[in-house]
This record gives C-alpha cells, sequence and structure tokens, in this order.
C-alpha cells in the first residue's frame, strides 16, 4: 500500500485490515481486476476528502471516489497504486419543505432519503433499481436513472446544487440556493454524470416533489414487438404520462417464467407493465391506459383496482434481475435509442444473439427507450471474450439506430472503449480538456471513462 506520513489528518480513516481493504477494491461489474497494491480511506467527513485530496495531488496519487460499490461498469474499482475514498459515512439529510429541497450527503442510501421524503409528504422520484443499496453520490456521478424515468426523467433532473472537493483539497459550490438562476455556467450538470473524474461531491442539493398517490398497474403482453412499441408511443402521447413503462421481450419472459409464473404467456413477443400515481386519478388512468393498450394490439390486458393487486402484476419484472442471475455469468449492460426504434434495436439483438450463438436478452424501461442487454456465458475458454465481441456488436447497433453506449450506468472501464464511437476523437479532445482544468495532474478516477 502507499505509505503516508503518520501524521497525515486522514490517518485514523485508513483501513489497516487487508481483508477488509479488498472488500472495497471491486465493485459489481463483472470479476473486476484486483490490484496488488492500493489504500483505502473511509472519510469521515469533508476534512478528510480534502485532506486526503491535498496529499494526492501533492504526491501525485491516483485517487478512486467510491460509495456503496453497486456500479456495474468497473467505474469504483481501485487502481494500481491509488487511494480508493469511500464516503459511505458522509451522511446527512436536512430537508425543507418550503423550498422543497434536501441537502443529503453523498453516503445517503437512496431509499432512505425517499423515505425521509415521504415522511414530509414529499418525494424523490429517481429510483433506480439498486436504490435500496446504491448512495446518492454515487447516482449523482452516473446521472442514474430507473423505472419511473419516462415521467420524472432522471438525477440530474433533482441535483440543482453541489458542493465538490477538487483535487489539491480545494473547496468549490456549484448551481444555486434559489428556485431559478443562470449566473455563469452549469456546473452542477458538469459534475453530474462525470464518474469521479473531476473531483468528489461531499454534498447535493436536491429537489424534491409534493407526494403522489400510490401507483396502480397494468399488465399488457404482445403478439409482436410492434405493436408493444405502438402501445408505449401512444402511452407516452397521453395528457397524463405513466408513472412507469416497463418493457420484456420473450427471451426476457421465458428467464422469469423458468423460475414460476408470473402470469405472462409463453407464446407472447413482449409485454409491458404501466402504472399511474396521479393524485386523485390513478384509478382512472390505468382504466384509460387498458383501453389504448387493447387498441394498439394487446392480446391480454390486466388492471390492478388496488396498489397490492399492482404488486402482483409487478411481481414478474420485479424477478426479472434474479432470473437473469440464475441463468449464468453475464455481461449485464445497458444502452438507450429513440424511442420509436425500441423494436429494431430489439430485431438487432436477436440477429446479433443468432449470429454469434451468445444468447442476449433485452428488456427494460421502454417508456424512455433505455434497454438493459445482459449477454450469457459459460467458464468454457472463449466464451467470454464472444459475449463481449457481441457487446461490441449490441452497441454499433444502439448507434447506428441514432442511441447511445449508456443511457445510466455509465462508461467506467466496461465501455471506455467504446466512447470514442459515440462521441469522436475530436470530442473526446474537447472533454479531456475540460477535465484537466479541474483535475491538472489526471489523478482523479484515472483510466475509468477516458
Amino acid at each position: 500500500m502507499p505509505a503516508f506520513p503518520s501524521d497525515v489528518p486522514f490517518a485514523p480513516a485508513i483501513v489497516a485490515d487487508r481483508d477488509i481493504a479488498l472488500s472495497y477494491a471491486v465493485d459489481s461489474s463483472f470479476r473486476p481486476p484486483v490490484p496488488a497494491d492500493f489504500t483505502v480511506v473511509r472519510a469521515r467527513d469533508e476534512a478528510d476528502v480534502a485532506a486526503v485530496l491535498q496529499e494526492a495531488q501533492a504526491h501525485g496519487i491516483p485517487v478512486v471516489p467510491q460509495g456503496a460499490r453497486t456500479s456495474l461498469t468497473g467505474a469504483s474499482c481501485a487502481v494500481e497504486g491509488g487511494i480508493v475514498l469511500n464516503v459511505e459515512h458522509l451522511q446527512g439529510i436536512d430537508i425543507d419543505p418550503v423550498e422543497g429541497h434536501a441537502w443529503v450527503g453523498p453516503g445517503v442510501v437512496t431509499a432512505e432519503l425517499k423515505a425521509a421524503a415521504a415522511e414530509a409528504g414529499l418525494f424523490y422520484p429517481p429510483d433506480p433499481a439498486s436504490a435500496d443499496t446504491s448512495t446518492i453520490g454515487g447516482n449523482v456521478a452516473t446521472n442514474a436513472g430507473g423505472l419511473c424515468c419516462v415521467k420524472y426523467g432522471v438525477t440530474a433532473d433533482y441535483v440543482k446544487a453541489l458542493e465538490v472537493v477538487l483535487p489539491g483539497g480545494a473547496r468549490m459550490r456549484t448551481g444555486k440556493r434559489t428556485a431559478k438562476g443562470v449566473a455563469g455556467y452549469d456546473l452542477t450538470g458538469l459534475f453530474v454524470g462525470s464518474e469521479g473524474t473531476l473531483g468528489v461531491v461531499t454534498r447535493a442539493r436536491l429537489a424534491l416533489l409534493p407526494a403522489p398517490e400510490p401507483a396502480l398497474t397494468a399488465l399488457a403482453t404482445f403478439p409482436s414487438l410492434e405493436a408493444a412499441v405502438g402501445a408505449i408511443l401512444a402511452l407516452r402521447a397521453d395528457p397524463h404520462r405513466p408513472c412507469l413503462l416497463e418493457f420484456l421481450e420473450r427471451a426476457s419472459i421465458a428467464a422469469i417464467q423458468a423460475i414460476g409464473d408470473y402470469g405472462f404467456p409463453r407464446d407472447c413477443d413482449a409485454a409491458l407493465l404501466v402504472q399511474s400515481d396521479r393524485p386523485g386519478h390513478a384509478a382512472e388512468d390505468v382504466q384509460r391506459y387498458a383501453v389504448m393498450l387493447t387498441a394498439a394490439g394487446a392480446s391480454e390486458v390486466a388492471v390492478a383496482d388496488t396498489r397490492s393487486e399492482g404488486e402482483l402484476l409487478m411481481q414478474g419484472r420485479r424477478m426479472l434481475n434474479y432470473a437473469l442471475e440464475r441463468k449464468g455469468n453475464r455481461l449485464a449492460e445497458d444502452a438507450c435509442v429513440p424511442i420509436a426504434r425500441l423494436a429494431d434495436f430489439v430485431h438487432a439483438g436477436q440477429d446479433i444473439s443468432a449470429r454469434t450463438g451468445i444468447e442476449i436478452t433485452l428488456s427494460g424501461h421502454g417508456g424512455d427507450g433505455n434497454l438493459h442487454p445482459s449477454l450469457f456465458f459459460d467458464d468454457e475458454p472463449g466464451s467470454w471474450q464472444r459475449a463481449e465481441a457481441a457487446l461490441d456488436q449490441v452497441l454499433q447497433a444502439a448507434l447506428d439506430l441514432g442511441g447511445t453506449i449508456t443511457g445510466e450506468h455509465g462508461v467506467g472501464t466496461q465501455k471506455r472503449r467504446h466512447l470514442v464511437w459515440e462521441l469522436g476523437a475530436a470530442e473526446i479532445a474537447r472533454q479531456r480538456a475540460v477535465k484537466a482544468v479541474f483535475d491538472p495532474a489526471g489523478i482523479m478516477n484515472p483510466g475509468k471513462v477516458y
């Protein structure tokens, strides 16, 4: 491990036990490599963060900011000779119900913020699938989305201001404390989604909304992908857009049904789960959605009259990740395409699967065109490499359809070589130049994104 003088202010926060340190070396990406030489610092407060970044800048030591390690891209994995700066202990939720915002520490778990907002009669909408474990700092770092983006948007839509520590230990604030403000560049937007490559967020001011009604659900199955996408487009055009609009294709439905009967007919090509949480009108909305789903060509439509019935309809979707994990090793990815091209993207994935022999499922957030391809492989020699090659084709298909290589997971190490496909060399150079303004020595999360 890098040696630090015993009098550095953050010395008590250094993890001395090697086995404990190893648990901080990796995130949730597939079998990331573990470096031989790294140090873990579990920051106790902002002062520790500043001291670490001052020491790191002075000696050219790489720093990997880290929260709950739920990243699927390798973005929060340790690097050789570096410091893993974990900020899970930077807690605190300070809700201002008058202004409708909360100051939140980066170590706060997303579900804890949602619960605290609910107690105040308010609502924090971003809802990543990892909400029970992921932290606000990680959500900000990746601009996390989730199941409710179709109505409520992503993390960036709720981040109004940030407190950040830069390399060298300098502190800065971005954004506004008022409802409006356009003074200066939008540096808040620059930090959201930056994956720890610019600085360390130590507090975020997040917008909160009035609490909605408990959501009600409709489930529809379709004989074709095209019919399902037609239904998605119709629902998005409704004056009262659903708060959730999830998409499952045939391979994902088969994986779910393999572990239990969740009400999906085995011969359907696609299924949609739709919810409304509009105060006073949720039941009315889901009934209207049912009519629209039928008109779009649904074979079957089931509508929940109560929240508990809605939960039963949602069970299949909630079991998807478990069902896919049971199938074995996989690359769990994400890509986003224009919504009208969703069927084309799924067909492209099916064609790639047939050509390569790599099993691929494509399901996800149909309401905003963000699907999560899973590419399966075994432990046989060359299997993982074939899955990686198939992933290249899936991401290229997304780009060819006018999409992006990542909708909400970020780039990390998994897709850094694909970034130039989307942005081009000139744009990569401009982004590197922007990074250099904040991180001239290049110590922040090196090897990630770029």
